[in-house]
């Protein structure tokens, strides 16, 4: 017995969708997550693009982010080395309907809500007020779409065989 065919990508909308997004998460991974995994500093404002990136916000949303505890370096190093991959690896399986994905994506999905959606978002809600914002809306408006959009792909990838059937 043969699996059922995949939906052609023009009818899949939500993956065009996922896979435009998962490109983007590719690129925030690599200039936010980086550089504080490394140990870059961006406390003072700084000329090279990416220092500056990551300075700005920090600064303007994520105190937390500017002068990162190790735990939090080691919550940016995933990020940097393992979820930056596998956006790769997604964003090919979404655009070419590899099934093969649905497990790691899962996972994905649910460490992604583990760690940010309740670590992070924690620590800025309720942790150490000196590590507070003080702009708990420029915080959320940055880092919500980091979680809700693996719970939406969580969602997607709920029923076996994702990319035969509509969801």
């Amino acid at each position: 017995m043969t699996a059922p065919a995949n939906l052609p990508l023009k009818t899949r909308r939500a993956d065009i969708f996922f896979a435009v997004l998962f490109a983007a998460f590719t690129v925030t991974s690599l200039i936010s997550d980086l550089l504080p995994t490394v140990g870059v500093d961006f406390s003072q404002p700084s000329s090279n693009f990416f220092v500056q990136s990551n300075y700005w916000y920090a600064h303007d949303a994520d105190v937390l982010f500017m002068h990162p505890p190790d735990w939090m370096r080691i919550v940016t190093g995933l990020s940097a080395f393992v979820y930056m991959p596998f956006y790769v690896l997604l964003v090919y399986c979404l655009l070419t309907g590899r099934n093969w994905i649905q497990l790691f994506a899962v996972i994905y999905a649910t460490m992604i809500v583990t760690l940010t959606g309740v670590v992070v978002f924690g620590v800025e809600f309720f942790g150490d007020p000196a590590m507070r914002t003080g702009n708990p809306g420029k915080f959320l408006a940055f880092n919500l779409p980091y979680v809700l959009v693996p719970l939406l792909l969580l969602i997607r990838m709920r029923k076996p065989l994702p990319f035969t059937r509509r969801f």
